[in-house]
């Protein structure tokens, strides 16, 4: 199993930024796919999961009505649209999802939001 994130960056408060996540070594459309962040001195938190194929989602309060996440089972990919971005929400952002009895985790990608 292997998740690859893409899609941080620097971005000013207000803004907006998609992250991707590439999955392989599974058959993604079975399965539930999930985004994490962790900010520096912190826990790390769930921020929206969605379930598999036709599933439904469900997002951490602070992030309601701000994030989006969805799937492309065609491209083995889960995307997360942020919007409205606040300070707070900076943080490394990771991909996850549980199969055959493990957890498994993307590098993860850096999310900046600061003017």
């Amino acid at each position: 199993v292997q998740l690859v994130e893409s899609g941080g960056g620097l971005v000013q408060p207000g803004g907006s930024l998609r992250l991707s996540c590439a999955a392989s070594g599974f058959t993604f459309s079975r399965y539930a796919m999930r985004w994490y962040r962790q900010a520096p001195g912190k826990e790390r938190e769930m921020v929206a999961a969605m379930r598999s194929a036709g599933g439904g989602t469900n997002y951490a309060d602070s992030v309601k009505g701000r994030f989006t996440i969805s799937r492309d089972n065609a491209k083995n990919t889960v995307y997360l649209q942020m919007n409205s971005l606040k300070p707070e929400d900076t943080a490394v952002y990771y991909c996850n999802t549980w199969y055959g009895g493990n957890d498994y985790w993307g590098q993860g990608t850096q999310v900046t939001v600061s003017s």
